[in-house]
């Protein structure tokens, strides 16, 4: 075959507008677009009954067309975890952007430095040396972003857990060109997927009156602190209602996952299953165990295997490079060759960053294709 010939060769799109479901190729990654806009309006509603914004992370699904649409309902802005995250989302004309991590290194402030041109951009701080660096760096080039404390709520990862060096990182805040002082970020990761809403509610009010103490002694002592933000799609439901929370940053609520889904829910804030992974049953070399054609190349499986949708006494025991093995339970209906399966990740945010697009499908038609324009941009 000639290189000509080659070259002419491109991969085809999964699936083009109007396609059936069962026509999609596989392995992909779907968006049941009624129960996303379900889960969208859902979370967005008890938002606005607390009177608290809505700032969903787009760190879950790396997509501008879906922070479009949680902007188009109502939420303030987006979080990002990394400034090369913003990138695609700043391209698409998202303009109020907070990085809920701190930045560290010359080529990232440089690069944030550009998209405070072009955005409102916030970042956290937690380090009086990485402050002073984050200010040089915004006054050289003629810019400024707004500040946020991260304290240390029980997560144990990044920020402050004491008092003193909250108001020194404050006060530096306030003191320093290139930087505005804007509040507290205030996030607890481990409590989102405590399974028990009795549990969650516990260390959420635990959390909670560890960051209005921040937030009073910085109000004692003249520094105003109207913006305390945090929350996930875990501990929403509390947070909201604390009266110390302003923003919520929950993001696996549009999607849900398999971790997720081992949650004690109820209420309102009982979220639908919208994002699926396509798999075809490509081998059946047992009748108790088929095997599919999507492994850890299209599926996270830190937190486990993800799970058959809709299927009973079908379950995934393993995933491998670029199989998934599936148990036939004794009186299942074993899949037949060739045939698709509907997966339910088991971690959203880490296998959104294994696709290029989103299949999106409303009533088993394929309404469009979303691209997801910031995968791998983790730097």
């Amino acid at each position: 075959m000639s290189q000509e010939v080659i070259r002419g060769i491109a991969l085809p799109p999964p699936a083009q507008p109007g396609d059936a479901l069962d026509r999609v190729d596989t392995p992909s990654l779907v968006l049941d677009l009624t129960a996303f806009e379900a889960n969208l309006r859902a979370m967005q509603a008890w938002a606005d009954r607390h009177q608290v914004a809505l700032r969903p992370h787009a760190k879950a699904h790396k997509c501008p067309e879906i922070a479009r649409r949680q902007l188009a309902l109502g939420a303030r802005g987006i979080c990002c975890q990394k400034v090369s995250e913003a990138l695609p989302f700043v391209a698409a004309g998202i303009a109020d952007i907070h990085i809920s991590n701190e930045v560290v290194g010359e080529s990232k402030l440089r690069l944030l430095a550009q998209l405070a041109r072009a955005a409102r951009v916030s970042v956290c701080v937690d380090n009086a040396d990485a402050l002073a660096a984050l200010s040089q760096a915004m006054a050289q080039a003629g810019v400024a972003v707004d500040v946020l404390v991260e304290v240390d709520v029980g997560q144990g990862r990044c920020g402050v857990a004491d008092e003193q060096a909250v108001l020194a990182l404050a006060h530096q805040a306030r003191a320093l060109p290139g930087v505005d002082f804007a509040g507290l970020q205030a996030y607890h990761g481990s409590v989102q997927h405590l399974r028990s809403r009795a549990e969650r509610a516990s260390v959420c009010r635990q959390a909670a009156r560890a960051a209005a103490s921040y937030q009073q002694l910085l109000r004692e002592s003249g520094i105003a602190c109207d913006t305390v933000t945090g929350g996930g799609t875990g501990s929403a439901e509390f947070d909201a209602a604390s009266g110390v929370y302003t923003e919520l940053q929950a993001g696996s609520y549009a999607f849900m996952d398999v971790d997720y889904g081992a949650n004690e829910w109820g209420g309102p804030l009982a979220f639908r299953n919208s994002l699926f992974l396509l798999a075809t049953v490509m081998s059946t070399p047992a009748p108790d165990r088929v095997i599919l054609d999507a492994g850890l190349k299209s599926a996270s499986a830190e937190c486990g295997p993800p799970a058959v949708f809709g299927a009973p006494g079908l379950t995934c025991v393993a995933v491998n490079d670029e199989h998934s093995v599936v148990r036939v339970e004794p009186g299942a209906a074993a899949p037949a060759l060739g045939s698709v399966l509907k997966l339910v990740p088991s971690h959203v945010d880490p296998t959104f960053n294994l696709h290029d697009g989103l299949v999106v499908v409303k009533d088993g038609v394929v309404a469009d294709v979303w691209e997801i324009a910031a995968r791998g941009f983790s730097r």
